[in-house]
């Protein structure tokens, strides 16, 4: 029953979508600052001033401000430009109100400064820059506030506001949710970074589809318990290192390159998988699933080794260090090194492999079960399903590679 799902997942074009445009889910990005009391605009008046930087989705933004649709379907950065310059009053108007700065409970008022169209993963970005003038006594606490593109507006679910600040001589990143929409300075902000970017590395890994099929297609293809410990350590330890060398800015590679090779290597998996179904070598030995789950195989099958099988090691950690990639390109961050950020990569990494781990703690001993109680059924229904997950690897790689020309 478990595989019948994965397959519907698999085959529906709604499960294709997600892990190339993330689906119906978004991610805002947030820079936020004190000014320095000497170039602050209120220069002589008790304030703590503070700038904010944020990144949002250019078309999903335009639709949230209930713009027309010459606004939202604008394409090139100039058209996009002139769009947000001709709508800036309903852009702004939409932004602040949902993007809140306050100093010692009292809300800083909030202007637009400028306005800019980047690109992040190949998608457009307004970047609003804010000014917010902060009315208080110094060694104030702020608080920053994200409500943007809620649930109830229907364009998207479950957005997440990733910020990074600098604030009341502190530093450090947060991920604001409908559940936990406010960071505020100090307070074990610390504890709660690690908290929230494991979190997010969890999600990041069980929503992303794309990685989730590749950790399935190794699944299928693992024989034994053993099989399957080294190949998930060659492709931890791989995607750990890219990922946080692509996090701090030593490695950089175009998500054009990244995503149509994340694509590759789910069909190459899946159609070795196939080649050893078909070959008949895809099932556990029979016997008993204690048998199955047994550690080393016997004599007779070491003996008779596939290629897949003696090169799987060094083939999973390569593609490992393209997924690493991957992972950071979707964390989104883009900042100079410091231990604050080491923490926050580190506990998503961590809430990466936590979530890893328990699709292969569940998947795993049913896969075992399926092959050792009905092994002709288990023939058929993981061909059935390596052929769909192979089937939708192909068309993203079609689909990425269309994209990048």
């Amino acid at each position: 029953m478990v595989l019948a799902g994965l397959l519907a997942v698999v085959s529906s074009p709604a499960g294709g979508q997600a892990a190339w445009a993330h689906d119906a889910t978004s991610d805002v990005y947030a820079e936020v600052t004190a000014v320095p009391a000497g170039t602050a605009a209120q220069a002589g008046a008790p304030t703590a001033d503070v700038t904010a930087v944020l990144d949002l989705e250019y078309d999903l933004l335009m639709k949230s401000a209930w713009l027309r649709a010459e606004a939202y379907e604008a394409t090139g950065r100039a058209d996009q430009l002139a769009q947000l310059d001709q709508h800036e009053r309903a852009v702004d108007g939409y932004v602040s109100d949902r993007f809140a700065v306050t100093y010692d409970g009292e809300p800083c008022a909030p202007a637009l400064s400028t306005a800019d169209v980047v690109e992040r993963g190949e998608r457009a970005y307004a970047s609003l820059t804010y000014s917010f003038a902060c009315a208080g006594e110094p060694e104030g606490v702020h608080e920053v506030s994200s409500a943007l593109f809620p649930d109830a507006e229907s364009f998207v679910h479950s957005t997440e506001t990733i910020v990074r600040y600098s604030l009341d001589e502190e530093e450090g990143s947060a991920v604001l949710t409908a559940a936990s929409p406010t960071l505020t300075t100090g307070a074990n902000r610390l504890l709660k970074q690690v908290g929230e970017f494991f979190v997010l590395g969890g999600e990041h890994l069980l929503f992303g589809l794309d990685h989730v099929l590749f950790l399935l297609a190794l699944l299928i293809g693992a024989r034994r318990l053993r099989d399957i410990v080294w190949t998930a350590t060659a492709f931890t330890v791989a995607h750990s290192v890219t990922f946080l060398l692509a996090a701090l800015g030593v490695v950089s590679v175009p998500a054009i390159v990244v995503e149509p090779i994340i694509a590759a290597s789910i069909a190459v998996v899946a159609a070795v998988d196939l080649y050893l179904i078909w070959r008949g070598r895809g099932a556990a030995p029979s016997g008993t699933v204690r048998d199955g789950l047994r550690w080393r195989a016997d004599a007779g099958e070491r003996g008779a080794l596939t290629a897949w099988e003696r090169w799987r090691l060094p083939v999973v950690f390569a593609f490992g260090l393209v997924h690493g990639v991957g992972f950071a390109g979707a964390l989104g961050i883009d900042a100079a090194w410091s231990w604050t950020l080491l923490w926050s990569l580190l506990s998503f990494n961590v809430g990466i492999e936590a979530v890893q781990l328990g699709i292969i703690a569940v998947v795993f001993p049913l896969l075992v079960l399926l092959r050792v109680r009905a092994p002709r059924t288990a023939r058929w229904v993981l061909g059935a399903a390596t052929a769909g997950i192979a089937a939708v690897a192909l068309y993203w790689v079609a689909e990425r590679l269309a994209g990048a020309l």
